[in-house]
């Protein structure tokens, strides 16, 4: 047993809606002391770092409720239920940028924000890219817009503020290291 952890005494459901669930548990400490856990429960998403054949980064641009202000980001989307998350980076690719790719390739999983939240990226890397005559329609609550820029724009885009999230700008890192080679 992990000497860190923390036994669950109690869990119960407070919201359960489209996207996320909210569950209020009361769990023992390693130390013997109580607590409560406000957790949030997520299926999951990818993300994609589409490189062009030009070597360009293509981003999307679009307004985040939860910060009240438009973010540049990766492509990303939430799984589906009972689809894998390949299908689901495969999905996403075409919805919100109208591209397929030749060459796709699984990079990393990492948690979002652990700290109250189970939700995991998978990081997918799309290479080969090319335009879907008849892209698949992305979801009808979002509007977005398509950047296409160069490594080193997408550096000053983390530098102004402008990329702001954590995947994206680990996607520029990683995109940057990557096209090195």
């Amino acid at each position: 047993m992990d000497k860190f952890e923390e036994k669950t005494l109690s869990s119960q459901t407070i919201y359960d809606g489209k996207i996320i669930s909210l569950r209020l548990e009361e769990v023992e400490l390693p130390d013997g002391n109580l607590a409560k856990r406000e957790l949030v429960q997520h299926p999951g998403a990818v993300a994609l770092i589409p490189i062009t054949s030009e070597g360009k980064l293509v981003l999307v641009k679009q307004f985040r409720k939860s910060l009240n202000r438009t973010l540049i980001e990766i492509p990303a989307g939430r799984i589906e239920i009972g689809e894998e998350p390949g299908v689901t980076a495969i999905r996403e690719l075409e919805e919100e940028t109208g591209y397929g790719a030749h060459q796709v390739t699984y990079i990393q999983s990492f948690a979002t924000s652990p700290g109250f939240a189970n939700e995991i990226i998978h990081l997918y890397l799309a290479e080969n890219l090319y335009e879907i005559d008849n892209p698949a329609d992305g979801d009808e609550d979002e509007f977005i817009e398509l950047l296409e820029v160069t490594i080193n724009e997408a550096e000053q885009l983390v530098a102004t503020g402008e990329i702001y999230d954590a995947k994206t700008a680990f996607a520029v890192i990683y995109a940057k290291h990557q096209l090195k080679k």
